[in-house]
């Protein structure tokens, strides 16, 4: 793929998207609303880069998305534009609808438009690429894993939000032919998240010597996925996945959120000690759990393995480290976060 549009590239996923995708010689329109997620300090590195053309707007906006699609002649959209916070959600559903179900349609129609309008041997090797979620799944009891023909039971407004989409992805290509390919990622981590999710929110509070807030009991399970393994399984789908199929990409780590938090802070209590001597876990602390919390989320990633022969390239322990330090080294882009209107406040009690 030499040309991409990409839609959210100034996200935590898709900016990583975007720096490891021009980093290998492509070149991406980056079209981006800035909502409050949204930071061009993670692209800054791109600044006077020609192959990074960054136009901020909606997904929503046919005009807009059309003559880019136009301008550029792209050889794929990959969409991460999204509302993508659970807490968030539960506080204010109506932009998780407004974003995640009428952006993505308004989206797909300018390029189902642009699509039939391409040469026949430009128009045989175009793609959508559509990023989701596993949270679409709903929740899992103890054992088991989502497959991609696990039904959908979304149970948060963010993830009923992103079933909808996922759906008009899959009726857009079997009403109109468009060539769709839709990838379920679980839960992502590494440089560059916004401090709202677990992980970052973490480290920022323990470094402060503030509460680390756990909800409910703790043993909630995610499959832990590092950013830069998800960015690399979306380039095989995008570069070998038959069209119209879902992927689910999973980082093999399923780890309770407790065991989360106290890993992170062991390897803070390892590179950065408080200078009271205190261990961070002793900053540990249990708060009302979120309303409709899924228990545990799993996936079994072995379509991807053995259609396209794609595995995580890091462990749970590696990828966290890494993180922790990326973190501790950037400190600078997180203060430019926290300048803002977020100040690492509960969301969605």
């Amino acid at each position: 793929m030499q040309t991409l549009l990409v839609t959210g590239g100034a996200g935590f996923i898709g900016a990583n998207f975007v720096l490891r995708t021009i980093g290998r010689g492509a070149t991406v329109v980056n079209l981006d609303k800035l909502t409050y997620a949204g930071n061009l300090q993670t692209l800054a590195s791109l600044d006077g880069n020609p192959r990074h053309h960054f136009v901020q707007g909606d997904i929503g906006d046919r005009a807009l998305v059309a003559s880019l699609l136009a301008a550029h002649r792209p050889d794929a959209v990959v969409n991460f534009a999204a509302e993508s916070h659970v807490d968030r959600s539960i506080d204010g559903p109506a932009a998780f609808i407004e974003t995640n179900v009428v952006g993505t349609l308004g989206l797909l129609e300018a390029t189902r438009d642009h699509w039939r309008s391409l040469e026949p041997d430009a128009a045989s090797t175009f793609r959508f690429l559509h990023v989701s979620t596993d949270e679409v799944y709903g929740s899992l009891g103890e054992t088991g894993l989502f497959t991609e023909t696990t039904p959908y039971a979304p149970n948060s407004p963010y993830s009923a939000s992103k079933a909808a989409s996922d759906h008009l992805v899959r009726a857009f290509h079997h009403t109109y032919g468009l060539p769709v390919l839709t990838t379920n990622c679980s839960n992502n981590y590494g440089p560059y998240q916004f401090p709202e999710k677990l992980i970052p929110l973490v480290i920022q509070k323990a470094l402060a010597g503030e509460p680390l807030p756990i909800y409910g009991d703790g043993m909630n399970v995610r499959d832990w996925l590092f950013v830069e393994d998800h960015c690399s399984a979306i380039s095989r789908v995008l570069d070998a996945g038959r069209l119209g199929e879902t992927y689910n990409v999973g980082g093999n780590s399923e780890r309770a959120n407790i065991v989360v938090v106290k890993t992170i802070c062991a390897i803070l209590d390892d590179v950065a000690p408080r200078a009271d001597g205190m261990k961070y876990e002793s900053l540990i602390t249990f708060v009302r759990d979120r309303p409709g919390h899924d228990r545990r989320y799993a996936i079994d990633a072995s379509k991807l393995k053995d259609e396209l022969g794609w595995t995580p390239g890091h462990t749970f322990e590696t990828g966290i480290r890494a993180t922790v330090q990326w973190y501790l080294d950037n400190s600078a882009w997180v203060r430019g976060i926290l300048d803002g209107s977020y100040k690492l406040e509960r969301l969605g009690a």
